[in-house]
């Protein structure tokens, strides 16, 4: 890390010195490198450095906030004076000032560690690593045609220092490794589609431990006897059991978004959407039964969406969004805390050097049961069990939402019998909540890239949950 602590502090000064009531500054390095693969032959390569500091001041109860990718001290406080420009000559304007809840901000260096570095690793190295995966699957798929598998792996390292005038000192270095497996499979006039991720926080050894050239062989065979010998879902109500994959994106869009404090005030509305959620309803409005807890915790160790103090310097912890049903907890930063009267639970998040922290989730997930997955389905007559998703649909409010299910079985006595082929889901964040009848013990996460704002930042993060059965409800197909 080229930025020191020194050079920090004197643009805390002289944001101060032009009378700036609060000063952050935040040195963001994000590099790494990529590369893709379509059939085994070699896409793209690129490497990527993203370095700079970002710079955010309140003045007269205005926010302004400049960035540059120039560490010249002349640049540095250039910007400086840039953010407080700006946050002068909009203060005035706002109706309501800018202030932030009271906290006592963090002081820490922490890294995640890699047992074999990501950066030692060469690109001769992805490659060959997502070439085995593809020879693991050719030739194995045996009724069914493999059209097209795409496949990705990145390396990126996320190095930050933030300072801020209140005391606030936090260093951290993140590496994560992510893999992408876009396949397609054509069986008659059938088809489907898979895409398959691997992401977490840590070194090279992630390869050993996700065992990708298994898994996607796997996922891939079990999708061929869908694709070829599914059937229709029952057309009765039945009960339904939701595998983690499809759990988790539910806990992601229907928990997580909605509970973000500032869609909550409407402050995303006309960019990322808008929230059921109202003000009044925290703390006091049911949502769900005693299954329906929702938790966000970005200090999960080796999650993708890892990171122990937010872009504010507060210090992370769990975040029940849902508790046994209850609306609990928003995501908050320092600001929408003053608004809501408490403390910021850390999460700001920013993407890279030149854009503002705003409200993100990290690792969301619906909290496991006690069950064995056997447990779970021993008493269903006739069944569905969803274990993975083709794709979804989500209202702005986060109320409305359907799901096609991509590697389905019909549950029967007891037992996964026959695979169904595209069932589908429809229901209300509040039905689904209220008629979760159990949940196993199986708790998994999946990686996804969560995109928001305007600009828009895409950063890391983790959903999951067990295995979730459902009360009675009509199953459809996609026609």
């Amino acid at each position: 890390m080229s930025f020191s602590e020194e050079l920090a502090l004197s643009l805390l000064d002289r944001g101060l010195t032009l009378g700036a009531k609060y000063v952050e500054v935040r040195f963001q390095d994000d590099y790494g490198y990529g590369v893709s693969l379509r059939n085994n032959k070699l896409m793209s390569v690129g490497v990527t450095r993203t370095r700079g500091v970002g710079i955010r001041v309140i003045v007269d109860g205005s926010l302004g906030f400049a960035a540059t990718n120039s560490l010249s001290i002349e640049d540095l406080y250039k910007a400086v004076d840039k953010a407080f420009t700006r946050a002068k000559a909009t203060a005035r304007l706002r109706k309501n000032p800018i202030e932030f809840s009271e906290e006592k901000p963090g002081r820490a260096k922490y890294r995640v560690v890699e047992k074999e570095q990501l950066m030692d690793f060469k690109i001769e190295d992805a490659i060959s690593t997502l070439s085995g995966i593809y020879k693991s699957v050719e030739g194995e798929i045996k009724e069914a045609k493999l059209v097209s598998m795409v496949e990705s792996l990145s390396v990126h390292i996320q190095e930050k220092m933030i300072m801020t005038s209140e005391g606030g000192y936090v260093e951290s270095r993140i590496p994560r490794l992510f893999i992408s497996i876009g396949s397609t499979l054509i069986y008659g006039g059938r088809s489907i589609q898979r895409f398959k991720e691997f992401g977490a926080s840590g070194g090279w050894e992630l390869i050993d431990e996700w065992r990708p050239e298994q898994v996607v062989l796997s996922d891939l065979k079990n999708l061929e006897k869908v694709l070829v010998k599914g059937t229709a879902p029952p057309s009765d109500k039945v009960d339904v059991v939701l595998g983690p994959e499809v759990v988790g994106l539910i806990a992601h869009e229907s928990s997580g978004h909605p509970m973000e404090a500032d869609r909550i005030l409407g402050r995303e509305a006309a960019q990322a959407g808008e929230s059921y959620v109202k003000p009044e309803m925290i703390g006091r409005r049911k949502i769900g039964n005693q299954h329906a807890t929702v938790i966000e915790d970005p200090t999960i160790p080796g999650s993708y969406g890892f990171y122990l103090y937010d872009d504010e310097c507060i210090r992370a912890r769990p975040r029940y969004l849902y508790k046994e049903g209850l609306i609990n907890e928003p995501l908050h930063n320092r600001h929408t805390a003053w608004i809501f009267k408490t403390s910021s639970n850390g999460a700001a998040r920013a993407m890279n050097y030149a854009l503002e922290p705003i409200i993100r989730m990290s690792n969301t997930y619906i909290a496991p049961g006690d069950l064995s997955f056997e447990e779970l389905i021993e008493d269903i007559e006739l069944g569905i069990y969803v274990k993975s998703y083709m794709e979804w649909n989500i209202d702005d409010a986060r109320w409305n939402q359907r799901y096609v299910g991509l590697e389905a079985y019909v549950i029967r006595g007891g037992e996964l019998a026959e695979p169904v082929l595209n069932p589908v889901l429809e229901f209300t964040t509040e039905w689904f909540y209220s008629n979760i009848v159990g949940k196993d013990r199986n708790l998994e996460f999946h990686p996804r890239t969560c995109g928001k704002g305007e600009p828009s930042q895409g950063v890391p993060v983790w959903f999951g949950g067990p295995n979730v059965r459902l009360g009675k409800m009509r199953v459809g197909v996609l026609k």
